[in-house]
């Protein structure tokens, strides 16, 4: 976090700014409210995921009071409250916590997907998250394999116990998952979560847990090894379009 502000703002907050916090005992999530306000007072940007990449799905009023349900971490940005890597997830998309006034230079709402995990609860899938990590781990290889290479999408399927994916790419299947199922942006991924990316035909690997990742390709072709969202964000300039739970078209 590198936000240099609202310190002498929290002087007397109470009463100054309405911050709504749900919050029934420790522990419990919660959620705040903020306000936006931009430099010109023109409208910010609601963008898809936490990237100043991400498309743009909206705008909100520069003066408008925001429901923050979540945040999370993503592209770092400067705007009118200094310089941070928090983004905000309002009813609508992602904003910039650099436009938003909460009161705080940390975070006021919980982490966008703590607490979600992986499940195949209605569907239809042969296989169980756990049982999904486990083949992905169980077929890690270096050495070719005709069927991994450049088969990401039907390597996903396959760890689920289906013969195919039965989507063309996978950014198509990205594009077919049902919103409840998905979550933009959100790099805290579940084992068993599927991870997507963005550019050309775009990218899927299963999460095995603890920001690791199984992937074909990655390290050779035709392979299927561990690696992170950042490494196929760097290696391939891929942009991370978030998580989603295991839900294939072959099965829909």
């Amino acid at each position: 976090m590198f936000k240099m502000r609202r310190g002498a703002a929290r002087i007397g907050l109470i009463g100054a700014f309405a911050t709504v916090v749900v919050a029934l005992g420790a522990g419990t999530a919660f959620a705040a409210t903020g306000t936006v306000h931009t430099d010109s007072g023109a409208a910010l940007n609601v963008r898809s995921g936490p990237h100043t990449s991400s498309s743009v799905v909206g705008s909100v009023a520069s003066g408008a009071t925001v429901t923050i349900t979540c945040q999370t971490y993503g592209d770092t940005v400067t705007g009118k409250y200094g310089t941070s890597n928090i983004w905000d997830k309002i009813s609508s998309g992602y904003v910039s916590d650099t436009y938003v006034y909460t009161g705080s230079d940390d975070l006021v709402a919980p982490l966008c997907g703590s607490g979600t995990q992986c499940s195949t609860s209605g569907l239809g899938d042969p296989k169980s998250c756990s049982q999904a990590v486990t083949w992905a781990i169980n077929h890690e290889t270096t050495t070719y394999h005709s069927e991994y290479y450049n088969l990401c999408d039907h390597v996903a399927g396959l760890a689920y116990g289906f013969p195919a994916s039965g989507s063309t790419t996978a950014y198509n299947h990205w594009l077919a998952v049902p919103a409840a199922y998905k979550h933009a942006g959100d790099t805290n991924v579940p084992a068993g979560g599927l991870a997507f990316f963005s550019g050309g035909s775009g990218h899927v690997m299963i999460s095995i847990g603890g920001g690791k990742f199984v992937s074909n390709d990655i390290h050779g072709n035709g392979t299927l090894t561990e690696t992170t969202i950042a490494e196929i964000k760097n290696t391939w300039g891929k942009p991370y379009l978030g998580w989603t739970q295991p839900w294939f078209q072959y099965n829909h």
